[in-house]
């Protein structure tokens, strides 16, 4: 069955963006010319893939099945296309990366830039994600995530900091009102401020000391699902509202600019830093192949892979 590749581009713009208004926004069609490839594809197909209403659209069930088996399927198309449109020694297209708000904020500034100036035919597109995901199926080239949330079977090189942080701090007018906990269980009796993960469950504190591990559950009066909306958490720590526990990278000016004092300092858990990881089963687009030559030729990387 023939079927124009207009069409099915038409339905993945329209079943990401989750509307004709901001598809057309994003894809510069029309929202009737999208419409209208909408209603040949399923004419064709004869198959609804889409449930409309006067104010939302949603994927039927077939749409579903479409959607996650074309996302791979025409992200091949595009790196088959850039392959050939491209010399070998002048990458061009898009790199699409999804990554944590933590990697956003404190790894990926320090990269894209340099990246981004000896490489000035290549476009980035970075989804800031920080729940588990299948980069395939979300459309990305590569994601980035710690070892522990890494998919299987996927190909792996250290990115950024090889070590990592995640420190307890406090604004000084909160630690002279409440005291300065010595050990981690006093924070069970102070205003500790949490995130939760997109699943709904409230991401857990970690210390370690001498082989001791506690792992605990404090409460207090904010809690934000981690993201960019860390920067709320952040500024309501340095407002004297609380205990914050994040990343050392994100808190670090606060720290030297004495906004906010770390303590505990001896029960920290330093863990691996992040990883890039993309799929060893298909063709790597020269973005792609530029960005990884890129960040194993940085002093932080090490030359071995997972």
């Amino acid at each position: 069955m023939a079927l124009e590749l207009d069409d099915l581009s038409a339905f993945m713009a329209v079943a990401r963006a989750g509307g004709f208004r901001e598809a057309a926004r994003t894809s510069g069609l029309s929202a009737s010319g999208l419409s209208e490839a909408l209603k040949r594809l399923e004419t064709r197909l004869e198959v609804r893939l889409l449930h409309r209403s006067t104010r939302s659209i949603s994927l039927t069930e077939a749409g579903e099945r479409l959607f996650a088996r074309l996302t791979p399927a025409l992200a091949e198309v595009s790196a088959a296309l850039e392959a050939v449109q491209t010399r070998s020694d002048q990458p061009a297209g898009t790199l699409r990366l999804n990554v944590p708000a933590n990697v956003s904020r404190t790894v990926l500034p320090g990269i894209l830039p340099a990246f981004l100036r000896a490489h000035p035919q290549i476009r980035v597109e970075v989804t800031v994600e920080d729940s588990f995901v299948d980069i395939l199926a979300s459309g990305a080239d590569a994601g980035i995530r710690y070892e522990e949330r890494l998919e299987q079977d996927m190909i792996a090189v250290p990115i950024g900091p090889r070590q990592q942080t995640i420190v307890t701090a406090a604004a000084p007018a909160y630690l002279a009102e409440h005291g300065t906990p010595t050990h981690p269980r006093e924070l069970l009796h102070h205003a500790c401020m949490r995130g939760r993960f997109s699943s709904g469950r409230l991401a857990i504190w970690e210390f370690e000391k001498g082989g001791e591990v506690l792992h605990l559950d404090p409460t207090g009066p904010l809690v934000i699902q981690p993201g960019l909306a860390c920067d709320l958490l952040i500024d309501a720590a340095v407002a004297g509202l609380g205990v914050i526990h994040l990343f050392e990278d994100w808190l670090a000016p606060h720290l030297r600019s004495g906004a906010l004092v770390r303590f505990l300092e001896d029960w920290d858990q330093p863990f691996s830093g992040p990883m890039l990881y993309y799929s060893g089963r298909r063709h790597l687009p020269p973005p792609l192949r530029a960005f990884i030559d890129f960040i194993r030729a940085r002093p932080e990387s090490r030359p071995d892979q997972r």
